[in-house]
């Protein structure tokens, strides 16, 4: 879903040349493959986005979800000096325990509460102790056109309306919903910043899953009855933070722009939405050989 609208935005915004790599072209779980295609491509930079995403599932197959989330990270970082790459790792609001009520700096201490939540601070990890030049990037809440979108917030709720006259959505979880174009656009931007470390880059504002659930509606022209619920009445497998609204910290201390407000970029994503399904999909990935972005979608 993020890798490719990356593609298209580096390929569009930028002047380098770029590669986007499925699962089928270099699978993160295996170190062979992983080296091969580093080897034979010896990037400057990797975008490493693929990633292992079904929360609750996650709880069910955790090995499964090390394997892609912080044993594929490691693979690719491991040959991060060796080629003498930048990696920015695409990484999650959930390594947070969301306890508090403040927005979350870079800096305040991770504590996950779900297995998906730990891989991905492994695979963070990992990274800062094998990658001499890196940027863990942590977003939140991520929705976008491409890939496997159709299992993204925005089109579960539409899905759903279509079958029930009422839907329950959880009103008491904070966070920053993100859209893929948005984030795609600072990744690039980042490209140049030669500031290392964390970053937090969500869309601005904060919502809760029913606040953004009620604007997909009425952004969408539907209208079905939407309840406010607790965690406690939504059961699910996996623990899920309460409080994970991120701050962009690190971006605005070094004045870099901050993305739109979240209700704006829903807007958006309905405008590219109706195009993207007249076109019945997105475009793959461009050819080129200097630049890896690495995604499962």
């Amino acid at each position: 879903m993020l890798g490719s609208e990356l593609v298209r935005a580096l390929t569009r915004e930028s002047d380098v040349r770029v590669i986007g790599c499925t699962s089928r072209m270099m699978d993160v779980t295996d170190l062979e493959s992983v080296k091969q295609t580093l080897e034979q491509h010896r990037p400057t930079h990797v975008y490493h986005c693929a990633a292992y995403t079904a929360v609750d599932s996650a709880e069910k197959e955790p090995l499964r979800c090390y394997m892609v989330n912080s044993e594929g990270t490691k693979n690719i970082a491991f040959f991060s000096r060796e080629i003498d790459f930048e990696m920015v790792y695409i990484s999650s609001d959930y390594v947070f325990p969301g306890t508090g009520n403040k927005p979350l700096k870079e800096t305040d201490p991770t504590s996950p509460l779900n297995t998906y939540g730990k891989s991905k601070l492994l695979g963070e990890k990992y990274i800062q102790i094998l990658c001499e030049r890196y940027k863990i990037v942590r977003t939140s809440w991520l929705c976008g056109l491409g890939g496997n979108y159709q299992r993204n917030f925005i089109e579960t709720m539409l899905r759903l309306a279509e079958t029930r006259p009422q839907l329950s959505v959880v009103n008491d979880q904070f966070g920053k919903p993100t859209m893929t174009f948005d984030l795609a656009k600072a990744l690039v931007t980042l490209l140049s910043v030669n500031s290392y470390g964390i970053y937090h880059v969500t869309n601005s504002g904060m919502a809760t899953w029913y606040d953004f659930a009620l604007k997909v509606f009425e952004y969408s022209g539907r209208s079905p009855e939407v309840k406010p619920v607790s965690s406690e009445q939504f059961r699910s497998l996996a623990r899920r933070p309460r409080f994970s609204a991120l701050e962009n910290a690190h971006m605005a201390e070094l004045d870099l722009p901050a993305l739109p407000p979240w209700q704006d970029s829903l807007r958006e994503y309905f405008r590219r939405r109706d195009m993207f399904v007249q076109d019945q999909g997105s475009p793959g990935p461009t050819p080129g050989a200097q630049l890896i972005g690495s995604s499962e979608g």
